[in-house]
């Protein structure tokens, strides 16, 4: 069994060596570990539900020509739908200032009391009508859908006072802790009551950006289709295996009911799935980010101490055939030079771990990054530790073969 002292009189000889092949390891692991954290972080955020039936589903931009009063394109609107409604292949059609994962919509402050200065929580508002939620596919757990008498055109400078309200679980949870949210009402910034009548599983909000994390899960829709004269969404729920077919005729359906209208050739017409691919593109990217950084990383460090550990052998080789002479097996030499790079893994690990929790401290403070979960410095220490122990293994055999006869040779 070597002895430890030995081996640590050794590296004092070689201090610049020693501190720089620690330092490396040490950060390499500070940046590592809150590498695998974002990664962490970006693939649970691009796999959140929305909560709608992702695989049917058409979005399509619809913009007018032409200047229309709110009574013109309420009734342009209803046609547009009745069309899309009655196309082979569709299920339902509605109107909505807004969808899951959009990018941006319509958020406001909740309160639970008129006069309540400190707002409860913010949501995203979603306005449409009673065929929202098959459209989407949603489904209700609580209450009921709107009644058609409580649904109404809205122009975006209308006071909002719709009569109710249907709220997602996660926002009736948030509002009403202690018991059930329907009937209760809820405010928007006036003192207007809007009763919560129905209760969805789960509707996520248009924005997936980070600003927007704290009211995640938590939306809001009410019985108002905001019309505009500049344009609206048009969502489209069709059959199983139906969304090519239904795609292909919107844009020949609605130019049929009016053809002073813009739909873009780009992004008019869009399924769900390309939303979804497009809206996580950032998260994704910064994924795939932080893998090469952590593979490049990993590489130099590896090939740090593969030189430093082949240049001390070199150094080392009449000191090696002594030992050798003297009685030393390969395996004795094979171990000293595994348990002096272990020593030098493990004094950089507990420095870097210092520096990960500090980095992420950081991180947590300027980018309001989630804190660094312990599993993650031990998945990092035991990582570079066996890297350590990999990288030093080819130069360790090599010292292992230096034969005797080298103490007897001149240096």
């Amino acid at each position: 069994m070597l002895q430890i002292r030995p081996i640590v009189t050794a590296l004092r000889r070689h201090k610049a060596g020693t501190v720089l092949i620690a330092l490396q390891i040490a950060l390499t692991l500070a940046i590592i570990c809150n590498a695998f954290s974002i990664i962490q972080q970006r693939l649970q955020h691009l796999s959140q539900p929305t909560g709608i039936d992702e695989a049917n589903i058409i979005v399509v931009q619809n913009e007018w020509a032409r200047p229309m009063s709110t009574q013109q394109v309420d009734a342009q609107v209803n046609t547009d739908l009745e069309a899309l409604r009655h196309l082979t292949g569709v299920r339902n059609a509605a109107i909505s200032n807004a969808y899951p994962l959009r990018g941006n919509g319509w958020d406001d402050r909740i309160m639970l009391e008129p006069d309540q200065l400190k707002p409860t929580t913010s949501t995203a508002l979603f306005f449409s009508d009673e065929r929202l939620l098959d459209t989407l596919g949603v489904h209700l757990i609580a209450g009921r859908n709107f009644l058609p008498g409580e649904v109404a055109a809205m122009d975006v400078r209308d006071e909002l006072s719709p009569p109710s309200a249907i709220v997602t679980q996660a926002l009736a949870k948030h509002l009403f802790p202690d018991g059930s949210a329907l009937g209760k009402p809820i405010y928007f910034g006036d003192k207007h009551p809007i009763v919560i009548v129905g209760i969805v599983d789960t509707l996520q909000p248009h924005s997936v950006d980070r600003w927007a994390s704290g009211f995640a899960s938590q939306t809001t829709i009410l019985p108002r289709r905001l019309l505009s004269d500049w344009g609206n969404y048009y969502l489209i729920r069709t059959e199983p295996g139906q969304i090519d077919a239904v795609a292909a005729k919107v844009r020949q359906t609605l130019f049929a009911q009016d053809a002073m209208r813009v739909i873009s050739d780009k992004d008019g017409i869009q399924k769900f799935p390309q939303i979804r691919q497009e809206a996580y593109d950032r998260d994704r990217g910064m994924a795939v980010l932080m893998g090469i950084v952590c593979v490049v990383l990993l590489s130099i460090t590896a090939a740090g101490i593969v030189g430093l550990t082949s240049f001390w052998v070199g150094q080392r080789r009449k000191q090696i055939g002594v030992r050798r002479a003297l009685g030393a097996t390969r395996n004795d030499i094979l171990s000293y030079f595994l348990t002096e790079n272990l020593l030098i893994s493990g004094g950089g690990a507990l420095f870097g771990i210092v520096l990960a929790v500090g980095l992420n401290l950081w991180l947590v403070t300027r980018f309001e990054m989630q804190r660094l979960s312990l599993a993650y410095v031990l998945i990092g220490v035991v990582m570079l530790l066996l890297l350590g122990q990999g990288s030093v293994l080819a130069p360790a055999m090599r010292a292992s073969k230096v034969p005797p006869v080298e103490a007897t040779r001149s240096v």
